[in-house]
């Protein structure tokens, strides 16, 4: 059952609440039935005994939470709630949307979500076990909150179903093939929304060859042909491809087996470094996960850190043109991507071979263009909107057509 084919006409005073649970934290944003602006955004950080809610209204003016705990997820959600519905009274949620990391070989749209397709996604846990499980709690919290009102998972995997075959497969027996160990590929709901805003200002970029950099504590890049995704940097797990805050990026399977042959570490253990000690944080000995606090730093830790992350974004693009025979254009989006004018500077350097040039004052300005009049290939930054993804796909479970949402 796909969003699109399902629940009653939602009216003018409907809510539609897109939600993003993490393993510590609960991102939502809160739409009307039209518009692309959010009445209200906020997340709830550290969920257990330490955590905290921010929210503001369209305006970016705080509102007050209400009385409730964050112990856990269901509390946490159930906090989210009562202070959307005491700040926004007059409004009836129509469909709650719910990014899930993983939609396997399943689901290459967004599902309205019942107790079977639930039962599906618990069997793919075992391929994102720091995200799935969580993605799930949020689905049934919200389902028990909101009885009657259509649950819409949108899948960060979708978007990349249908890649060529050499690009969704590693080279083991054929048997994990079939069992669905293959290169899924994530961030597909914030590719999604660039390739949606390409098409929209750019429209002739989106009949070419474009490579977007999703830039920011978790980080990855498409090569886009024709508006498809055609290949991606990460793989199997959310750990493959770019170096990320706390995430390796590409490793040497031969490095897990030294840590558990040598070092004999646990499965637990080797998850720890893997997701939680290694990317920037692992790269600058601890200094941090964040690229604002190390370019403000100013140290080798921090040069280290930041000279190899921009080095894998190049070697990556490198391999994106090659896939689709050339590039026509590079486009930045993500936090990292969005905000820092160096890495985007440094990312571009030495890529005359590939025709990219950038201006150097319209990067300092943060232009949706900045490449130079001189470039072959258009250099842009487009900033993500995976919560608008998520909304119009509840608004679609909910009856609303997108011509009526936007």
């Amino acid at each position: 059952m796909t969003a699109e084919t399902t629940a009653p006409q939602a009216g003018a005073g409907a809510g539609f609440l897109a939600l993003n649970a993490g393993s510590s934290s609960l991102k939502f944003a809160l739409f009307p039935a039209e518009g692309d602006a959010a009445l209200a955004t906020g997340q709830v950080d550290r969920i257990g005994p330490d955590g905290a809610m921010k929210i503001k209204n369209a305006a970016g003016e705080p509102i007050a939470p209400a009385e409730g705990g964050f112990t856990d997820h269901a509390a946490a959600l159930a906090t989210v709630i009562a202070t959307v519905k005491r700040a926004f009274p007059a409004l009836n949620f129509a469909a709650i949307g719910h990014r899930v990391v993983h939609g396997g070989i399943f689901y290459s749209a967004p599902v309205v979500v019942d107790e079977a397709v639930l039962e599906t996604l618990a069997t793919l846990s075992p391929f994102a076990p720091l995200h799935q499980p969580h993605n799930i709690a949020g689905i049934r919290a919200a389902t028990e909150a909101f009885p009657g009102v259509p649950q819409v998972a949108c899948f960060d995997t979708a978007f990349h179903r249908g890649q060529p075959f050499v690009n969704d497969t590693f080279a083991l027996p054929h048997r994990y093939y079939e069992i669905g160990v293959r290169r899924y590929g994530f961030h597909g709901l914030s590719y999604d929304y660039v390739t949606g805003e390409l098409g929209r200002i750019a429209p002739h970029l989106m009949s070419g060859r474009v490579v977007v950099a999703h830039l920011g504590n978790g980080a990855s890049m498409c090569a886009i042909h024709r508006g498809r995704s055609v290949a991606s940097s990460m793989g199997y797990s959310a750990l493959d491809g770019l170096p990320m805050g706390t995430r390796c990026g590409q490793l040497d399977p031969g490095v897990m087996l030294y840590m558990l042959d040598q070092e004999g570490l646990n499965t637990a253990q080797i998850r720890q470094i893997l997701y939680n000690e290694s990317g920037l944080l692992g790269l600058s000995n601890g200094l941090s996960n964040d690229m604002r606090t190390l370019e403000a730093a100013d140290n080798a830790e921090a040069h280290r850190a930041i000279d190899y992350f921009v080095f894998r974004v190049q070697r990556e693009l490198g391999a994106m043109a090659a896939v689709m025979g050339g590039i026509d254009a590079l486009v930045f989006c993500g936090g990292i991507g969005e905000n820092s004018r160096v890495v985007r500077r440094r990312v571009c350097e030495r890529l005359g071979w590939m025709g990219i040039e950038i201006d150097h004052g319209r990067n300092a300005e943060s232009a949706t263009v900045i490449s130079s009049e001189f470039s072959r290939t258009t250099v842009m930054i487009v900033p993500t909107r995976e919560d608008l993804v998520i909304a119009r796909a509840a608004r679609a479970a909910a009856g609303l057509s997108e011509t009526a949402a936007t």
